[in-house]
């Protein structure tokens, strides 16, 4: 990992930056794009703030997220990536981004594939936002309450709500600073992680009435369909929360969603407790993530997806 003052004078240096989180984007890569987007933006930076998939229905309302564009039109003198643990999660952003004098990788994957040339990784932070925030006090930044609402975002979605084992001392440290902004912490929370569109529901439902158990209860998995989302006219970020949901059941794991994203290809949604590490599962596939909370794509094939539920199996 390179040094923050490393960081600071490669910004100082940039007049054009582009900063970019990955597709399919959480809570925890639109708040840490915007946070560190706004906040390059105050040190007079000619700021690009990409997402290739746009920014889900949820985030629209956070400050900054009519800003967020699909595409860049500038060539950037510095890139940055958020959130993001290989090349391949950018999709085509990679190639908007790739022709940068420096690429600069901000990110908490414990198992990742480096592509830029300069890092700022720590694993043990809950979420990325955690490690903007650091950032932001290293280049004398002010936190203002939009800032701090996205930082808080990508807290309070990456931690699922201060649920998780990721969860620390400095976690708690870094929100109380940010509520002390004068952040509707209950509006933002309320707002970014708790309400659900009548879609979500519906679709959640479907995810758990299909739900399928192995090891005694150990793995639960489930599997959406195109299908499924034109009849309810959902979107893909609807089912999002689902795998969570399953691995909240009682005895579970494991708990594995798979949705069609188009034909040929499912996304795979991992989850685990109890220190299970799901992520070589999704390395072994050409995806990433963390131990308990990984992704990866396959082929839409009943032979693969066997063979993928066979290696949750061997996990336990």
């Amino acid at each position: 990992m390179n040094g923050l003052g490393l960081i600071k004078r490669k910004i100082s240096a940039a007049k054009e930056i582009a900063v970019s989180g990955h597709v399919n984007p959480d809570g925890d890569s639109i708040g840490s794009l915007l946070s560190l987007g706004l906040g390059l933006e105050s040190l007079n930076k000619r700021v690009q703030m990409l997402s290739v998939d746009g920014v889900p229905q949820k985030y629209t309302g956070l400050p900054g997220a009519k800003r967020i564009v699909t595409k860049i039109t500038r060539p950037a003198d510095l890139a940055i990536t958020v959130d993001c643990s290989n090349k391949e999660i950018l999709g085509s952003a990679y190639g908007m981004l790739k022709g940068a004098k420096d690429i600069l990788e901000i990110d908490h994957h414990e198992f990742r594939r480096p592509f830029g040339n300069i890092k700022y990784i720590e694993p043990k932070a809950a979420a990325v936002g955690e490690l903007i925030y650091r950032l932001l006090k290293k280049l004398n930044i002010n936190i203002t309450n939009d800032i701090a609402q996205n930082l808080l975002t990508s807290v309070i979605v990456e931690t699922d709500s201060f649920r998780l084992p990721n969860v620390s001392q400095f976690t708690f440290e870094v929100s109380a600073e940010l509520i002390k902004s004068g952040v509707d912490f209950y509006r933002l929370v309320n707002t970014v992680f708790w309400a659900t569109r009548k879609e979500s529901a519906v679709l959640a439902g479907i995810c758990l009435s299909r739900c399928k158990f192995l090891k005694a209860n150990r793995i639960v998995w489930s599997i959406i369909r195109q299908s499924d989302f034109r009849k309810i006219r959902g979107k893909d970020e609807d089912v999002d929360a689902v795998a969570d949901q399953m691995r909240a059941i009682k005895d579970v794991e494991i708990a594995v969603l798979l949705r069609e994203k188009k034909k040929g290809l499912l996304r795979v949604s991992l989850r685990s407790k109890d220190k299970v590490n799901i992520a070589q599962i999704a390395e072994y596939y050409g995806g990433g993530g963390h131990f308990d909370v990984a992704g990866c794509t396959i082929p839409d094939n009943p032979k693969i997806i066997r063979q993928l539920l066979a290696m949750a199996k061997k996990l336990l």
